[in-house]
């Protein structure tokens, strides 16, 4: 068939919607579907700039462009899924979260007000009429079902190489990469560090917004023996610090998905996360292949201490991982049937 993808890109800002996006056209591509990768250029302010680009989204009718009939349309992001077509699958990455459970009506100016108003009306002129509705996550499923009233059926997909990643000796770090922002709390595992009771390392991969802040965390506490920031690594880097790690940490902010989580999985490796991470809980067993905590300090501390002291039952949690990735079938062979509402393998 001939297939629309449509997204969105943000120069410059780069990260697993990228890997997510390239990795589903490349899985229509492998099984003989023609591809056509549309990405919109998307701007987080001003509010005007968002309004703009969803009204001309909604001018877009790719039924036959030019007299090109196209056989599918494929919408991943906000706003793209607001394009017409008589054959149009929606696969929610997650909404404008700006204008969803990141809103806080006490600190929004008036525009953010606006915006949010907009967003969650454009969400619901276009989100039902979808021929199908996916989500990237039971957690993003979820969020459609509480602000939109909308049922989304959760759809799994790999991390980039996923056939790559390797288990080997470890070496008494705990790894955490992840881009460097707020939401992400990196911030939670260095306060973590002050209270370790045990020798066990901290080594964080990323670059972002908030790289200053953290280094200067660490610095002020004194942890530059304990805390790494290491900065933007290579993908072969990536999985060489997975495969000698003792546990992984991912504790951010209620996330959508999060490719950590099974990278860890499918490098054997626990995993550490907190009852608010939203999407990691959809995979983490608490004491049977990681950790649950309360999003504290003190409550992280306590896992990496606990991962330290018995390496041998991390590395049966990291196992038992493992096996549970590959039982859940996550694979793009499903990806792609749901995706055109074929019979799953």
């Amino acid at each position: 068939m001939r297939i629309l993808l449509s997204a969105t890109q943000v120069p410059f800002i780069h990260g697993g919607a990228d890997y997510h996006i390239h990795g589903v056209a490349q899985a229509l591509r492998d099984r003989g579907h023609e591809v056509e990768l549309m990405r919109l250029p998307f701007r987080f302010g001003p509010e005007k700039d968002i309004e703009r680009l969803m009204a001309y989204v909604e001018t877009l009718d790719m039924a036959a462009p030019n007299g090109v009939e196209i056989d599918r349309a494929i919408s991943l992001q906000f706003p793209a899924w607001g394009l017409k077509h008589p054959d149009h699958t929606v696969w929610v990455m997650h909404q404008h979260r700006a204008c969803y459970e990141l809103y806080s009506p006490q600190q929004a100016s008036p525009a953010q007000q606006r915006l949010r108003d907009a967003v969650q009306a454009f969400d619901d002129r276009h989100l039902p009429s979808a021929t199908r509705l996916l989500a990237n996550s039971r957690r993003v499923a979820e969020r459609l079902e509480r602000f939109n009233g909308l049922q989304a059926q959760p759809l799994y997909h790999p991390p980039h190489d996923a056939e790559r990643f390797r288990c080997y000796e470890d070496w008494g770090y705990i790894f955490y990469p992840s881009r460097l922002e707020s939401l992400k709390r990196q911030d939670l595992l260095i306060e973590a560090a002050r209270y370790l009771q045990t020798p066990a390392r901290l080594v964080i991969a990323g670059e972002g917004g908030q790289r200053q802040r953290y280094q200067a965390l660490v610095e002020q506490h004194g942890l530059s023996d304990r805390v790494r920031l290491i900065g933007r690594i290579s993908e072969e880097e990536k999985l060489a610090w997975y495969a000698n790690a003792t546990a992984v940490f991912y504790g951010p902010f209620d996330e959508d998905y999060g490719y950590v989580t099974l990278e860890a999985m499918l490098a054997a490796k626990p995993v550490i996360t907190c009852r608010d991470s939203g999407g990691p809980l959809e995979f983490v067993r608490d004491a049977e292949t990681g950790w649950v905590v309360e999003p504290e300090p003190q409550a992280v501390a306590a896992a990496i201490d606990e991962v330290w002291r018995d390496r041998r039952r991390a590395a049966e949690m990291g196992r038992a991982g493992l096996e549970g990735y590959h039982r859940a079938n996550i694979s793009w062979d499903q990806v792609v049937a749901r995706l055109l509402g074929e019979s799953v393998p």
